[in-house]
């Protein structure tokens, strides 16, 4: 009886675990994409990309990195990436890309 009710609570805990990241994922694609409109930019895709525990700048925080694709002129694309602290974007990593030259 004890077992079945910790074999419960176990599933329980792994389904509530399963609701966060997926609840993550759907903030982190929202904050990629609001970034690249920022920048003008087109989103191509976005994944989850691994766990962390140490931050670029050396300091210990559990954070998830998550990787995009987007594009600049619609026939290119580049790869970034973005760490998340809890449900908060912290840092945005993109590379050099060509800007679009509007002929206003």
């Amino acid at each position: 009886m004890v077992t079945d009710l910790l074999m419960i609570l176990a599933v329980a805990f792994i389904a509530f675990l399963f609701w966060q990241q997926r609840r993550q994922s759907e903030l982190a694609y929202q904050a990629v994409k609001r970034h690249c409109e920022h920048l003008d930019l087109q989103v191509l895709s976005v994944s989850f990309f691994r766990y962390r525990f140490q931050l670029p700048d050396g300091r210990f925080r559990f954070h998830s990195v998550y990787q995009f694709e987007f594009s600049a002129r619609g026939d290119d694309y580049y790869q970034g990436r973005m760490i998340m602290i809890g449900f908060k974007a912290a840092k945005f990593m993109l590379p050099p890309y060509r800007l679009v030259e509007n002929s206003y």
